[in-house]
């Protein structure tokens, strides 16, 4: 994929090693005397080592790599103490990458039994005076998918028996940035690709459209480094095997994106599966159901 990446220039590199501890993701190291760039999965490309170079021998250049992978730099700064994994989910904050932020607490979070970390309090710290837990995105003036709507429910159609409902889902994590297309859920599996709204607009999510299926949910408006969800999406095709998609989008028109994003994967893939697309309205009712 094409993403921002560091690029070092050995000639004006004398391996002088400032650069290496501000890389809180462990992607430079120094090798035969000069700072390397040693795997492109732990580069994410924000530039915080470029200040630290005397001699201006690092920049930022746009090319093919690997994408980014917070799991696996999480899984390295843990190994190197509190204060380098606080620097770290830091560095994400102030530059606005939420996404990656939210996959590294989820990460400390559901590691916290095996760490020799106070996960509470690095997280604490990182939030500072703002919090972390809801990062609030400014919509586009005048995009219609943000305009505010309200629904008057109160007729007088029975309605289901209150109580527990029993809950279909039968994997975690649901997230894109979080899934690994080839976990075992996922192989010879009928999958369900949905927009984050889908489950909250429409009451009947569960029954009749999770049972007996895998999921992966994203927003294409809000979410970051999307690109990633094509290769994903590749993979259930190629390597899980999936047996059909079922992509299932708002009628907003900034949710046409996961569409677009399932078939571009679908055009890359060696393999070829039924996808079909679902489309349902604010309140709920579907409004389009076809393969494509």
């Amino acid at each position: 994929m094409l993403r921002d990446i560091v690029k070092i220039d050995e000639d004006l590199c004398d391996g002088c090693g400032l650069c290496i501890p501000n890389c809180h993701e462990g992607a430079l190291q120094i090798i035969d005397d000069k700072a390397r760039l040693v795997s492109d999965l732990m580069c994410d490309g924000l530039g915080a080592c470029l200040g630290h170079c005397p001699l201006d021998a690092i920049t930022i250049e746009q090319r093919e790599a690997e994408a980014y992978d917070e799991v696996k730099v999480m899984a390295e700064m843990v190994t190197k103490g509190k204060n380098v994994v606080v620097a770290h989910l830091k560095h994400l904050k102030d530059h606005d990458e939420h996404e990656f932020l939210q996959e590294g607490v989820t990460y400390l979070m559901s590691h916290q039994g095996e760490l020799d970390l106070n996960v509470l309090d690095i997280i604490n710290e990182v939030k500072g005076n703002n919090k972390m837990e809801h990062h609030e995105h400014k919509s586009a003036c005048g995009c219609p998918g943000s305009q505010e709507m309200s629904f008057d429910n109160n007729d007088s159609a029975p309605q289901a028996e209150s109580g527990h409902q029993k809950s279909e889902l039968t994997q975690w994590p649901v997230q894109m940035h979080l899934v690994n297309p080839n976990a075992p859920y996922y192989r010879n599996s009928d999958v369900v690709i949905a927009a984050d709204c889908v489950a909250f607009a429409m009451g009947s999510f569960h029954k009749d459209y999770l049972q007996g299926r895998s999921v992966g949910i994203a927003c294409p408006k809000l979410d970051s480094n999307t690109e990633v969800y094509i290769e994903k999406f590749k993979q259930m095709i190629d390597d899980a095997k999936v047996n059909t998609l079922t992509v299932m989008i708002m009628e907003v028109p900034c949710c046409g994106g996961l569409i677009q994003m399932v078939q571009s994967a679908a055009e890359q893939a060696e393999r070829k599966v039924p996808v079909k697309q679902i489309v349902v309205g604010v309140q709920g009712d579907v409004l389009a159901e076809q393969w494509i």
